[in-house]
């Protein structure tokens, strides 16, 4: 998968998500995605290729960089809890939705109730 594909579906997901906006506090060269005001995600291209930064588990982190090349701990974030997803391999575009989705879930629980946008226990968690 290329870069700007990378980043065009992660893109993509988060025009889904009840709450999410894009700023550019960093300046152009980042895209920065909050919810509430706590970011959850970050594209940029200062790498020299397109890469996208989200929140994980840190254990989910672990497997996730153990398991995919493509995904290593977080460009310029807390190794422990942020990845960097990046484009040439196999990361499919569910993994790359799901990914997206739990980095925003992660902030959203965090949030005091009456600012959630979403009920992070039922939102987008086909499972629980």
């Amino acid at each position: 998968m290329n870069g700007e594909k990378l980043q065009a579906l992660a893109r993509a997901r988060v025009q889904e998500l009840p709450g999410a906006n894009l700023e550019h506090p960093f300046g152009s060269e980042w895209d920065v995605y909050k919810v509430r005001g706590k970011l959850f995600m970050l594209m940029t291209e200062v790498t020299g290729q397109p890469i996208v930064i989200i929140k994980a588990d840190p254990q989910d982190g672990k497997a996730l960089r153990e398991e995919h090349d493509d995904i290593t701990p977080g460009y310029h974030m807390n190794k422990q809890h942020w990845i960097t997803l990046h484009p040439g391999g196999t990361l499919k575009k569910t993994l790359i939705e799901e990914l997206v989705t739990e980095s925003y879930l992660l902030v959203v629980e965090n949030l005091p109730r009456a600012n959630r946008p979403v009920d992070p226990a039922q939102f987008g968690r086909a499972d629980r």
